[in-house]
């Protein structure tokens, strides 16, 4: 069985639902209580060359709420999982812990995206991300966006790579999926992900093309290194990267989801595409030959229309409706799914998510009722904790 880790990125909101900056005040909290990692405590930690949320050794410390780039965020991760009924326990139970920090504070964390209200980010305190904003200016000073990264296990970097090669066409599907931010600055975007448009900007993310072996995947990464541009290999955002902390593949296309069980799907589809990669290429299936620039423009479809409007078929490369391209992506895995014991879970959750729609959904229809953002910020936090 693949083990299954995820990574949420939260906004912390007042009563108004405007994003405020004590993420570090809470962290502060969190950690008197042992639950999370103060931004000192971040920083000593990457410039010794320990990653957060390891120790010396590397290996996985235990769950961190930890900071991000900007004070308006707060981190969680899971322990690692091995089935997705532990990963909705440790996401449950990390938001609340982040929400109670915040609450502190007299804020609350939501599952958002982007900000629906217009909002000045504050950056984080710190030596990296103090580079990150001298070095990448109003990119890196405007970003406030929240993702979800999701690692599942593999043998070595050869059965990695070979993973990257063969998950990349069916990634924009995933974007669509968890699509969870049509605001930026008080405005309707017309995207279902602005996040997944914001977070282009960033001089190292997007697709690949397919990389072959595991020494052309690292002389790659060397190469960016290399450049001067990227300040290391932290900020490699390739849209599906090797870890390098730990022995996995991490996905990194997906919005923040606002519901857990959104969040849950997410990762048993991406253990079942990471599982079935894997067969295939033990099996001496080739890796899908499709140029990087259309993985790219699939993306973006995915991230303007989400599920409400056609996605490009990965068997195709032609638009098809989004319902259709879902049922292709859950056909493509479904033996992975029945053998890790999700295909119930799974599909239960995607016909849910297709009946009442994804993050977006909610936040257009809570905007179209009320015609107050603050409102739609209020209903995430709700739906963020299951209320």
């Amino acid at each position: 069985m693949r083990t299954v880790g995820v990574e949420e990125e939260l906004l912390v909101v007042d009563p108004d639902g405007v994003p405020v900056p004590l993420g570090p005040e809470a962290l502060e909290v969190a950690a008197r209580r042992g639950e999370g990692e103060t931004v000192a405590e971040h920083d000593r930690a990457e410039q010794s060359g320990t990653a957060p949320g390891t120790d010396a050794g590397g290996a996985p410390a235990g769950p961190r709420l930890v900071p991000e780039l900007k004070q308006q965020q707060i981190e969680l991760g899971t322990r690692v999982c091995t089935t997705l009924a532990e990963v909705a326990a440790e996401l449950r139970h990390w938001r609340s812990r982040a929400d109670a920090a915040a609450a502190t504070l007299g804020a609350r964390v939501a599952a958002l995206a982007s900000s629906p209200v217009p909002v000045e980010p504050v950056p984080t305190d710190g030596r990296r991300y103090e580079q990150m904003v001298a070095a990448f200016g109003l990119t890196a000073a405007e970003v406030l966006t929240c993702g979800c990264h999701v690692h599942v296990s593999v043998a070595d970097d050869e059965e990695g790579v070979a993973v990257l090669d063969r998950v990349r066409v069916w990634l924009p599907v995933l974007t669509a999926l968890t699509a969870n931010s049509p605001f930026w600055d008080g405005r309707d975007t017309g995207y279902a992900s602005f996040r997944s448009q914001v977070w282009n900007r960033w001089p190292s993310a997007g697709p690949n093309d397919v990389f072959g072996t595991p020494a052309a995947y690292h002389r790659l990464v060397d190469d960016l290194v290399g450049t001067g541009t990227v300040l290391d290999e932290g900020m490699v955002y390739f849209d599906a990267r090797l870890s390098a902390t730990w022995p996995t593949v991490e996905v990194r296309v997906s919005d923040v989801a606002l519901r857990v069980d959104d969040a849950v799907v997410l990762a048993g589809l991406v253990r079942a595409l990471v599982e079935t990669a894997a067969r295939d290429w033990r099996a001496g299936v080739p890796a899908p030959a499709v140029r990087a620039e259309l993985v790219r423009v699939a993306g973006w479809r995915a991230g303007r229309s989400g599920l409400t409007g056609d996605l490009v078929d990965p068997r195709t490369g032609r638009p098809a409706p989004a319902p259709q391209v879902v049922r292709a992506l859950v056909e493509h895995v479904r033996p992975a799914l029945a053998d890790a014991g999700d295909l119930e879970r799974v599909t239960a959750g995607l016909a849910e998510l297709a009946r009442r729609g994804s993050g977006a959904t909610l936040q257009r229809a809570v905007a179209g009722e009320t015609g107050d953002l603050a409102a739609v910020v209020r209903a995430a936090v709700a739906a963020t904790h299951g209320d």
